[in-house]
Parts: structure tokens; C-alpha cells; sequence
């Protein structure tokens, strides 16, 4: 969009550009809005984020913790905020590495010895290291519970293996996910996801089609210029020797009501041969030979016609 108001603001952008980019822009517009291709999570990170959604509705007032600061953790940052978290903390290994991810998203960067006793303070923790043991037991987050007066808990395990003890789950409010609970929401989502790409698709082939119909319409216009300027050329022409037939002493509404039935007579005359045109020019083949027809046929482009050329062809056939 910054390119074609830049285009436009240039003087580059004619009216076919013009054309095409306000269909597809309008068209994007009715995807996003009469299909659900872009609700469902396709990735782990976004899942993850997506099921803490599902369990606390609103996110204004939550913190979330990440543990790890490689690109899952990039990716979750990304979409937590996009989820309208309150604040983000960063736990890591590296305390640069955790300090530098915190600061691209206005977060706290904590040092990893400081993990346990910074749980009692967030409410969603999403883990990705590459540890090879759990770095979160059941023991220490019960604890956390009796700090945290046993209001819920959102984690999720995305590392392999397992960073996060899985019977923590059998804890009052709190709710654990791993990958593989994951995988399983992103592979109900893509099946879900191409049922609505179909969706997609069928509303993109008939504003396609519409466009491909408008742009053969293009062709069409000179000539319905030319043949309506035609019309009222020899209504006019006609119109000034009636008008002289009339007399001074004709009345200026007679003159008016003559003029007015005059043009309107030639516009209709030709409106039946503009439909049967634009219906032809639309079609797949043949409107270019129709089109060249009819601009012979009415002589648009001022090929000078023998006055006798009817004396011509009749003499022929006899």
C-alpha cells in the first residue's frame, strides 16, 4: 500500500494500476473478514499463545514468562504481544542474550538463577531451552501457588525434551500444555485453515473474473464514445436543417422539444448495439471482430464511403 500512495503521489499509477490495486485491496479485506483463514495457529508458538487465550480471556492484566531466548522464544514474544500482555519477562542462560530479547519487546530481563523465585510474579510461562532435564518441578511450583494465593497458572512446554515436570499438572489451577498437545491444535487448524482457503480462493476467482471483465470493457469504450458522439452529430445535422424548415416564428419549446427528442431518439437508437457489443466483448474470443464490425459498420473511423457506392452493389447484383 506505502508503494502505490507513493506510485499515486508520483503521477505513475493510471487507471488500470488504479483499478487492480483497489480490487485486490478490497478483495484481501473481504478474506480477512468473511473467512477465518487467519484465526487459526499454523505455528507452536502461536498455539501456545493461542491456548493461553482460552484459558484467560482477557491478557491486559497478565505477565508472561519466557525461558529461553532463541527464536521460539522470539516467536512467542511476538505473538504475546500481540495478544495484549501486560509485560514480558526473559530468563536465560545467557543474561545478554535474555537482556537484548527483553529489550526488542519493552520487557524484564531476569537472571536464570533467579527463575524460581520469579515465578511467584507471572502468570503464563512458556519454556524453550535446550536443557536436559526439567528446569521447573512439581515441588517448587507449589510453593509458588501458596505465594501466588493459588490463583492460576499457564505453562507451556515447547522444548524437547521436556523442560517443565509434567506432574505439575496434577496441581489445583494450574494448566499444563507440552509440544505435543500443541501439534495437535496446529494440525486441527491447518485442516481448518484449508477449508477456509477454499473459501478464499472461490471469493478471489469471481472478483478475478469481474476485473477480467472490466478490463475487456476498456476496449469497448472508444468506440461507444465514438458512436454515441455519432449519433448526435447527424441528430445535430438534422436538427439544423429541421430548424430552418421551422421558421423564425417557431416557438423556443418547440425548438427545445425537438432538439431534446432528437438526441434522445439517436441514444436510443444505438443503445441496442452497445448491449449486444459489451456482451460480446466480454465473452472469451470474437469481441475484437465484433468491435471491428461495428466501427465499419457505422464508419467510426472516417472512411470516406462513394455516395453511389448503393448504386454500385445494387448494379452488381443485377
Amino acid at each position: 500500500k506505502q508503494a502505490y500512495r507513493h506510485a499515486v503521489e508520483q503521477g505513475h499509477a493510471r487507471v488500470v494500476v488504479n483499478r487492480l490495486l483497489h480490487k485486490s485491496f478490497s478483495v484481501a479485506k473481504r478474506v480477512r473478514t468473511e473467512t477465518g483463514i487467519g484465526t487459526s495457529a499454523v505455528s507452536i508458538s502461536y498455539a501456545a499463545v493461542e491456548l493461553a487465550k482460552r484459558i484467560f480471556g482477557d491478557m491486559s492484566d497478565k505477565t508472561a514468562m519466557l525461558i529461553g531466548a532463541g527464536e521460539m522464544a522470539e516467536l512467542a514474544a511476538t505473538h504475546l504481544v500481540g495478544a495484549g500482555v501486560r509485560s514480558i519477562g526473559v530468563v536465560n542462560r545467557t543474561y545478554a542474550r535474555a537482556e537484548e530479547l527483553a529489550a526488542r519487546f519493552k520487557g524484564k530481563a531476569w537472571a536464570f538463577a533467579e527463575l524460581t523465585q520469579r515465578l511467584p510474579e507471572v502468570d503464563i510461562v512458556i519454556s524453550s531451552t535446550g536443557s536436559p532435564e526439567p528446569i521447573i518441578r512439581a515441588r517448587d511450583i507449589k510453593d509458588v501457588l501458596k505465594k501466588r494465593k493459588n490463583r492460576p497458572m499457564f505453562f507451556i512446554d515447547i522444548a524437547v525434551p521436556r523442560d517443565i515436570d509434567p506432574d505439575i499438572n496434577s496441581l489445583d489451577n494450574v494448566y499444563l500444555y507440552d509440544i505435543d498437545d500443541l501439534k495437535e491444535v496446529v494440525e486441527e487448524n491447518k485442516a481448518q485453515r484449508q477449508t477456509e482457503a477454499e473459501k478464499a480462493r472461490e471469493i478471489v476467482g469471481v472478483e478475478a473474473d469481474k476485473f477480467g471483465q472490466w478490463l475487456k470493457s476498456l476496449d469497448l469504450q472508444p468506440t461507444i464514445v465514438d458512436l454515441l458522439s455519432r449519433g448526435e452529430e447527424l441528430a445535430r445535422k438534422e436538427l439544423r436543417k429541421t430548424m430552418r424548415r421551422l421558421g423564425p416564428d417557431c416557438p423556443d419549446e418547440v425548438r427545445q422539444a425537438v432538439e431534446v427528442m432528437a438526441l434522445t431518439l439517436a441514444h436510443k437508437l444505438y443503445h441496442e448495439p452497445l448491449v449486444f457489443l459489451k456482451r460480446r466483448t466480454q465473452e472469451d474470443d470474437g469481441g475484437e471482430r465484433f468491435l471491428d464490425l461495428a466501427r465499419r459498420m457505422f464508419n467510426l473511423d472516417g472512411e470516406a464511403v462513394p455516395p453511389d457506392a448503393h448504386l454500385d452493389r445494387k448494379s452488381g447484383e443485377d
